[in-house]
């Protein structure tokens, strides 16, 4: 009895509160693809991705139709590619996202990340060149995505690439200005970016990493969402029992997902992303989660203890059911993809700041959000540094990915489409910081990072 009633419990979570595989990653090694001529390095990556990866989305799909769970997207991760383009001498890498944007396609996968660079100490010139090949590059792809990570809690922060991003981000945001500006949503700055991390913007295959890894981002907003929804006036330590109840089960169905399709591509499973990653539908929000806690509006007092329970018990009860566990895990706060964060946001609950401070508790930050798009790049500049120090000092994964939608001002929208969503153009806060972000250098590690 117990059995079917498990059986009937996981039908209504997948047919009536969207539970789903948010994504299954592919990572794959690029490093026997160095070349010094960059055309034959591309034809390396274009012959080796198109060979590994050519079974991804034809098992996914079958394994789909095999047990009714919807798998969201096929994704692809590889080796950070300002390590492919320093071998090559050349100053532009534009050949090298065109050809992952050609092998995604002729794949038929949704995104490939890994048109990133890691910087927290200082750059190579590999690493300048591509962080300068971003926007050209991702105006000119569609499936390409770029991360770069430039703070550890072990090296501090490198405030010349904080510095720097804000300028790209803001070049980015002109060349895709026809189109609102959508190449930001196609990059993220991190601080103590993961190896092993299956969501976009950030993936890419860490060199500490094999050859080739799946990788299971699992979700389920939805399926919280309902069993709180019947606990009314129950105690918050009752709450977060049912949420770690259902955050094994949601885990265990990502984990026999990923193993068995990763039994069939022949590849080595890798991680469970304990994640609640919300889309744009309506019941597939974690805004509304925070709001079943017993909250008017997500972002008013209250909102970052709630988001906090929920990362917390999501984590607990997902260990329990994954053999590994990594990626980013927790509860994504992307303002674009949450029906329920875009409401807050366009009454007018939801601020950055409130964003900001929400980050101490979740996975990565300060996540696609819209802002004016006459922002300053120092403004932006100062947003990254606030988040990286949040994520340095916590020893957690912080992030910022915002778009300044050119020719949009607060009150206005972006649309995006698909699973990107649209998002409100939210008001920043512009008082000046330039002298700051201008003064470059480093800031020096945590105290509590020397454990040597």
């Amino acid at each position: 009895m117990a059995y079917n009633n498990n059986i009937l419990e996981t039908i209504d979570m997948i047919e009536k509160e969207n539970l789903d595989i948010r994504t299954l990653t592919l990572g794959i090694s690029l490093l026997d693809c160095i070349d010094s001529n960059i055309d034959r390095s591309c034809d390396k990556v274009y012959n080796k991705l198109t060979t590994v990866a050519k079974n991804l989305v034809p098992e996914a799909d079958r394994i789909e139709t095999e047990f009714g769970i919807p798998i969201v997207n096929k994704r692809l991760a590889v080796t950070p590619i300002s390590i492919l383009g320093s071998a090559t001498g050349e100053k532009n890498y534009l050949k090298f996202a065109k050809v992952l944007d050609k092998a995604a396609e002729d794949l038929n996968v949704d995104f490939v990340g890994g048109f990133s660079a890691i910087v927290p100490k200082g750059f190579s010139p590999g690493d300048l060149n591509l962080i300068n090949s971003i926007p050209e590059s991702l105006a000119n792809t569609n499936r390409v995505m770029s991360s770069i990570n430039l703070g550890t809690t072990k090296a501090g922060i490198n405030m010349d690439a904080v510095r720097l991003m804000g300028d790209i981000i803001k070049k980015t945001a002109y060349l895709t200005k026809d189109n609102d500006s959508i190449g930001c949503t196609k990059l993220v700055v991190f601080c103590n970016a993961v190896d092993d991390n299956p969501f976009m913007a950030g993936a890419f295959q860490g060199i500490t990493q094999p050859d080739t890894t799946l990788s299971v981002g699992v979700s389920g907003p939805g399926v919280v969402q309902e069993a709180l929804k019947k606990m009314q006036g129950e105690p918050i330590q009752d709450l977060a029992e049912e949420i770690k109840r259902i955050a094994f089960k949601i885990t265990r169905a990502g984990q026999l997902i990923g193993t068995r399709v990763a039994n069939r591509l022949n590849v080595n499973f890798g991680i469970i992303d304990l994640s609640l990653a919300p889309t744009p539908d309506i019941g597939d929000s974690v805004g509304r989660i925070l709001e079943e806690f017993g909250l008017e509006h997500t972002g008013g007092p209250g909102t970052t203890a709630c988001l906090a329970i929920l990362n917390d018990a999501v984590k607990k009860g997902g260990l329990m059911a994954a053999k590994s566990v990594g990626g980013l895990s927790g509860a994504f706060i992307p303002v674009s993809e949450d029906e329920g964060m875009i409401e807050a946001a366009s009454l007018g609950h939801l601020t950055i700041d409130k964003l900001e401070a929400m980050t101490a508790v979740c996975s990565v930050g300060i996540d696609m959000v819209a802002i004016p798009g006459d922002t300053e790049a120092s403004i932006i500049s100062g947003l990254i540094a606030d988040e990286a120090a949040i994520g340095m000092v916590n020893s957690k994964t912080t992030a910022v990915r915002i778009i300044p939608v050119y020719g949009k001002h607060e009150g206005d929208y972006a649309e995006f489409g698909g699973l990107l969503g649209r998002a409100p153009i939210m008001r920043i806060n512009n008082s000046d910081c330039k002298m700051f972000i201008n003064r470059g250098g480093f800031i020096p590690a945590p105290v509590h990072s020397f454990k040597n």
